[in-house]
């Protein structure tokens, strides 16, 4: 009975991080960015943890696996997706976009499909074991949330307007399924040789923290994006 409860534990975390992502679904659907923001990273702690618990109770199993992907899609898919919608119904639309602005807000959801995509992609690519390939989804639902939250009033401004949004949206779309390697912040030792790169990531995003306020997170994973590519081209 015992073995049987412990078993359920990890799938119950797991859980949890479906329903965190069901209402900052729901908080988007009604223009509740900060609590939709607030709600993804709380799914982010419980999606951290019950790989963690797992592990440690030796209970993983093949449907705790499809279940923790059906919730990140969800959170880290549905949920960015659905504050996209929204913003689509409150930025500026140029002139020659009008014909189609009923329509645009549903292109939104492409976001969501990239994202199940990605972690289709993630449960079969034996090469992300130590780095990603693709931009993950956690990053990309902070990515829209912090941008959303801390740059609000420019995004419906007048010099921003729904084109833009829309070639935006389709950048990070094409992000998380594009063969880019990107870093991952996991330590084998603590030596600069081996983790230079992740030092150095490290401390030049603690500016950002202090100074940018909400924003932080969007310039944190742009940051991220931007010294993994050149990384890449320049391994030295």
């Amino acid at each position: 009975m015992g073995n049987s409860i412990t078993r359920q534990i990890p799938n119950s975390i797991t859980c949890c991080n479906l329903i965190a992502g069901c209402m900052a679904t729901g908080a988007a659907f009604y223009g509740n960015y900060g609590w939709a923001v607030l709600l993804i990273v709380i799914g982010a702690v419980f999606d951290f943890f019950d790989g963690m618990v797992a592990r440690l109770l030796r209970v993983s199993s093949p449907i705790g696996k499809e279940l923790d992907s059906l919730a990140d899609v969800v959170t880290f898919g549905v949920a960015p997706a659905a504050m996209i919608f929204h913003l689509f119904h409150e930025v500026v639309y140029p002139d020659f976009m009008l014909p189609i602005r009923r329509f645009m807000p549903y292109t939104a959801f492409l976001m969501a499909a990239f994202s199940a995509l990605r972690l289709a992609k993630f449960n079969l690519d034996a090469r992300q074991t130590t780095s990603f390939i693709g931009l993950p989804t956690p990053a990309n639902a902070l990515f829209w949330g912090s941008l959303i939250v801390g740059n609000y009033s420019f995004l419906v401004s007048e010099k921003f307007n729904a084109f833009f949004l829309f070639l935006f949206m389709l950048l990070f779309c094409f992000l998380l399924v594009a063969e880019i390697p990107l870093f991952a912040l996991k330590f084998k030792d603590l030596s600069w040789k081996a983790n230079k790169i992740k030092y150095i990531f490290i401390v030049t995003s603690v500016p950002m923290i202090v100074f940018l306020g909400y924003s932080c997170f969007a310039a944190i994973i742009a940051w991220y994006i931007i010294l993994s590519l050149f990384t890449h081209k320049n391994p030295s």
